[in-house]
């Protein structure tokens, strides 16, 4: 069969402003698909900016018997606007969608959503390949839909839901289908002409954050991929297509200390020249000060560490696992080492007030990340605090809920002063860190950081938005002008 896969057109200004990243679950189903003799096609319509109008030609043009794509909260209108123009397109097509999303609401999007036929709920890699299967079976040996597990559709009595289908035993086994990408598409902004490829090599997390989708998703386990198939990835990757910036996808890569340091040691002594970008949690840098060197040689040029609170009652609430001083000390440890360090801190709870906001942002300065992240609590419909915040949500548009937009009005304040104060806080905060970076000893990371400053300044929602609290201080445009990064 045909299938094509489809990265939906949405853009917030802030996933897209760094770098322009690929949907590697779509490389590691398509692999999938590849075992059976399919034949795949990988169109991100995001990356290429493309209409909804272009994104309907290319699907017609390409003439798939399936259409698949996958949406988080935020993009769910726009991947239900890529299956209607690929109904459109090629009325006979079956149309499917995966992700978080669709997951948890596969009710909601097969009774809004008529043009989608599949709701592939959880890991999808095996669950699509069987699902494609079935279309592609005929007589005797013809399995039923019904009797694959983790899907969502509709029959003539209703939705039908198959049940959980058990995740993949060995991720090893699950290879991507990197010829499928085209990779003059993808670079990471700070160090132009690279070329980026987005890797997944471990799924889950142990942690029950209550704001958190992913614990959910992958019901707060952990599984990672062996240190050999991560590091053949790794080697494919560089030496056929020339990939030297890799961001880590992973939620949790570092949940294993042996697997992860001996992936270090694979890459320090493989001296490749790949640059590493990844998150990880604020214990395991804790855990991990003995061997920070390891990162900083292996390659790590850049670690984002959710630190999310300031007060231990919110990090307690929120159910972070850590406390104040850890995440301190994690930043601590990696600014140390001369990586660069990047944090959010979630704002816009009920009790919100401008006085908790700027301390906030006053603590996020003694906690001194290079970039810090000032994020508004999206309520997801299927996060464990959504009965809790559901009386203050302020609207159900789910393209806002992209942790830039206020969705939740606090009790004493409006959105529109809410958003004004996350703002500030942006404002404020890299208006102090200008000045920093300035007389940072390390020459790497001191230009890394100031041609970061150039892409914020180009690409992302702050720079649109800023404005509306008045115009620049002069010092600090003296300063930007001075260093050629107006």
């Amino acid at each position: 069969m045909r299938i094509m896969f489809v990265t939906p057109d949405y853009h917030c200004g802030v996933v897209e402003s760094a770098g322009k990243w690929l949907n590697c679950s779509f490389v590691y189903m398509a692999g999938e698909l590849q075992k059976d003799g399919h034949e795949v096609s990988i169109y991100d319509a995001m990356t290429k900016g493309h209409s909804i109008n272009q994104i309907r030609d290319m699907i017609k043009k390409y003439n798939p018997d399936v259409v698949a794509t996958s949406a988080y909260t935020s993009t769910m209108y726009a991947a239900a606007d890529v299956l209607q123009a690929a109904r459109e397109a090629v009325p006979a097509v079956v149309t499917v969608i995966g992700g978080v999303h669709p997951t948890f609401c596969y009710e909601e999007v097969l009774q809004e959503y008529p043009f989608i036929d599949y709701v592939v709920c959880g890991e999808g890699e095996h669950t699509l390949r069987e699902l494609i299967g079935v279309f592609g079976m005929s007589g005797d040996g013809r399995k039923s839909i019904s009797e694959v597990k983790g899907i969502a559709y509709r029959d003539e009595k209703g939705i039908v839901y198959t049940g959980e289908k058990p995740f993949i035993g060995d991720l090893d086994a699950v290879t991507g289908a990197w010829d499928l990408v085209e990779w003059k598409d993808y670079t990471y902004y700070i160090f132009p002409g690279s070329r980026l490829a987005v890797i997944s090599t471990s799924r889950g997390c142990k942690h029950d954050c209550s704001f958190c989708s992913q614990q959910k998703f992958w019901h707060q386990s952990w599984r990672g991929r062996s240190v050999k198939s991560v590091t053949d990835e790794i080697g494919l990757l560089h030496k056929k297509y020339k990939v030297d910036v890799i961001l880590i996808a992973d939620e949790y890569p570092t949940c294993d200390r042996e697997r992860w340091e001996d992936i270090l040691d694979w890459l320090i002594e493989k001296k490749l020249g790949v640059k590493i970008l990844l998150e990880t949690r604020v214990d395991d840098i804790v855990r991990d000060e003995d061997i920070m060197w390891k990162y900083k040689k292996a390659g790590v040029v850049h670690i984002y560490i959710g630190v999310e609170a300031t007060s231990q009652e919110t990090l307690d609430r929120f159910k972070k696992g850590i406390g104040t001083n850890d995440s301190k000390a994690a930043l601590d440890i990696i600014n140390s080492h001369d990586i660069v360090t990047e944090t959010s801190f979630v704002l816009g709870t009920p009790e919100e007030t401008i006085g908790s906001i700027r301390e906030t942002l006053e603590l996020a300065k003694i906690y001194n990340p290079d970039f810090a992240h000032f994020l508004l609590l999206a309520p997801w419909p299927y996060a464990d605090m959504y009965a809790e915040l559901k009386p203050h949500i302020e609207t159900f548009d789910y393209s806002e809920y992209n942790l830039v937009a206020p969705i939740i009005r606090p009790t004493s304040m409006s959105r529109d002063e809410l958003f004004k104060e996350v703002l500030r806080c942006y404002q404020d905060f890299y208006f102090y860190k200008l000045a920093q970076w300035k007389s940072l000893a390390d020459p790497f990371k001191r230009n890394y950081l100031f041609k970061s400053m150039k892409v914020i300044l180009n690409n992302s929602f702050i720079t649109q938005h800023i404005p509306m609290l008045g115009s620049m201080p002069k010092k600090v445009k003296d300063l930007i002008q001075a260093l050629k990064i107006s």
